[in-house]
This record gives structure tokens, C-alpha cells and sequence, in this order.
């Protein structure tokens, strides 16, 4: 933004200001009414005809936009992606203990993605891995539901739960 003695236009529009609201005057005019309010004249719209300025606390307007950003920054939650792998040969006790991270996982508000990775000769049961990966979502299904079906990557299986609403 340009302020003060960096707006060379000769007229602009000045708003938000008493007596003058929206009205087109000299530059030199609207700095001499900023510096006897000990003010800054900010030009807000570069691009109008005539360019658009408003007389204020310059400061305190750069504080104001750091506090509402920061305010904004507060307000947004970044969602995580947590990996569980699994494999083929799982047993019974460990599935529900990688069930019972993802349901912790999801309940935290982030998504996890589920994979199997196939090693050596297991890639050919392919389809045994989908029904792990389908079991998987069954006993995560109260907490957080498939984004989309399990998809083959190579030689992996992958698919990601994201928390119900």
C-alpha cells in the first residue's frame, strides 16, 4: 500500500472521512488533512479512477491486519494423515490393536490411511488383502467411514478412512 508521500496522483477519492465522504479532491489537499489529524493518507484501491485513499492510524491499521490473521490461523485445523500398515499374515490380536489406533486416530480428527504391503509371492492374492482392508473399515465403521474403495498401488493396497461428522 502506498502511503503519504508515495501517492503521486494529482486527485483521488477520499472516503471515509467527515466532512469530504467520497468526494474527488487534490492529493496535496488530503495531505495536509491527514497531517493536521496526525494521520496517514492510505491509498486502499490503486486501480480505480481517480485511485481510492482514506485517511487513518496507518499503525494501527498494520495491527489490526496481524490480529485478524493470527485470529484466522487460530481458527484453522490442519488435518493429519496417520499410516497404519497391516499385512497379510496379521493376526486376530494385532488387527485389533491397529483397529483400536485408528479409531484413537479418527476420534482425534485426523484421517488415516490403511495399507498392505504385498511381499514376494503374496502379491498374487490380491483380493485377500481387499477383504483385510474391508474387516479394517467394518471395525472402524461407528467411528469414521472409506473415503473410497481400496485401490491397488504396485505392491500395496491402500485405502483412507476419514472421521464421521
Amino acid at each position: 500500500m502506498q502511503i503519504n508521500g508515495e501517492i503521486k496522483d494529482e486527485k483521488i477519492r477520499l472516503v471515509g472521512f467527515k466532512d469530504l465522504e467520497d468526494s474527488v479532491i487534490p492529493t496535496a489537499k488530503a495531505m495536509e488533512l491527514a497531517e493536521k489529524n496526525n494521520l496517514d493518507l492510505v491509498k486502499i484501491a490503486p486501480n480505480a479512477t481517480p485511485p481510492v485513499c482514506r485517511i487513518i492510524d496507518y499503525g494501527k491499521f498494520c495491527f489490526e491486519q496481524t490480529k485478524k490473521e493470527r485470529e484466522s490461523k487460530k481458527k484453522q485445523k490442519t488435518v493429519e494423515v496417520k499410516e497404519i500398515r497391516l499385512s497379510l499374515s496379521i493376526d486376530a490380536s494385532d488387527l485389533i490393536t491397529k483397529v483400536k489406533n485408528a479409531i484413537k486416530f479418527l476420534k482425534a480428527g485426523n484421517k488415516v490411511k490403511v495399507s498392505i504391503r504385498f511381499r514376494g509371492r503374496e502379491v498374487v492374492h490380491t483380493k485377500l488383502g481387499e477383504n483385510l482392508l474391508q474387516q479394517f473399515a467394518e471395525k472402524c465403521s461407528e467411528h469414521g467411514a472409506p473415503e473410497r474403495v481400496p485401490k491397488a498401488e504396485g505392491r500395496s493396497i491402500i485405502m483412507f478412512l476419514s472421521g464421521k461428522r
